[in-house]
């Protein structure tokens, strides 16, 4: 345990280039996968019940919207991880470890590949079923305030608390979970990204409810995420997120025409993105209208 002890005090003393290239790559990628993101989803918003087009299309957005939203907040975990790995690849006399910090990240978005595939399912068999009381002209606006608001409440359970203490304190995960090599690496990226589900996923759920192809709501859901993962003071973000929540959702359910950003899915642009998207579908899905 001692590059752990090591790895508390070299962290406590100095920055060095290792973290500081961290740092900036991690930046770098989120810039460049939101920039992918945007070219992607560019007008394909049609509000609440967005459809997410075909699997392949999905996934690949999906991937890279992690990325985009979630690279800035675990940088914390990710300078840990190689800080740890680079003192025990000194006392091998291995080099910086690059392949393992590789490795790292991509078990982190195996594991929200693998829950956006999940969402994708969920959402697609929740739509197939065709309930017109869920349609946009029906309760569609309660429907998409109720997730929001489920969201909300979410915040404040001892399941949410737990996720997000791990996704908080980056050395006593990796002290409990620690394991060697690239495949080592690779599995405590899925552990680390299971955990980070576990603590985000009902945010992600308020992200379907405004729009999964909305830039504006990536962002903000994204700046959420991040201020609690890394402001100081935790529980004033924990709730002061809640609190959002619930007035948002409150607004989507009961004034949705008032919420800046939300774009109505019986609106002309809903339209016009539907067309983008190529939907052909006349079925009355459910939160979305004639999709």
């Amino acid at each position: 345990m001692s590059n752990f002890a090591e790895a508390r005090g070299g962290s406590a003393q100095r920055v060095d280039t290792l973290q500081i290239g961290l740092v900036a790559a991690l930046i770098a990628l989120a810039a460049l996968a939101w920039g992918l993101t945007g070219s992607t989803t560019e007008g394909m918003d049609m509000g609440p019940g967005s459809d997410l087009g075909s699997l392949s299309f999905y996934l690949a957005a999906w991937v890279a919207m992690m990325a985009a939203m979630m690279f800035p907040s675990i940088s914390p975990m990710v300078r840990a991880y190689a800080l740890i790995q680079r003192h025990r690849n000194a006392r091998r006399g291995l080099g910086e470890p690059t392949v393992a910090i590789v490795a790292f990240l991509a078990g982190y978005l195996l594991s929200w590949a693998i829950f956006g595939l999940a969402a994708y399912v969920a959402f697609n068999l929740v739509r197939g079923l065709d309930i017109h009381a869920f349609s946009w002209e029906q309760g569609g606006p309660y429907l998409a305030g109720a997730v929001i608001l489920a969201a909300a409440c979410y915040q404040l359970t001892p399941q949410k608390d737990a996720c997000l203490s791990r996704c908080r304190s980056p050395l006593d995960f990796l002290t409990e979970r620690w394991r060697d090599g690239a495949d080592g690496a690779l599995r405590l990226g899925c552990e680390h990204g299971a955990w980070c589900v576990g603590c985000c996923w009902a945010l992600m759920a308020a992200l379907f409810a405004l729009g999964v192809m909305s830039i504006a709501w990536m962002v903000l859901i994204a700046a959420l995420i991040a201020a609690e993962k890394l402001l100081p003071w935790k529980a004033l973000a924990n709730r002061g997120i809640a609190v959002l929540l619930v007035v948002l959702g409150l607004s989507v359910a009961f004034a949705p025409q008032r919420v800046p950003g939300l774009v109505l899915p019986s609106s002309s642009k809903a339209m016009q993105a539907m067309e983008a998207m190529g939907g052909e579908s006349t079925s009355a899905g459910p939160m979305g209208g004639k999709l």
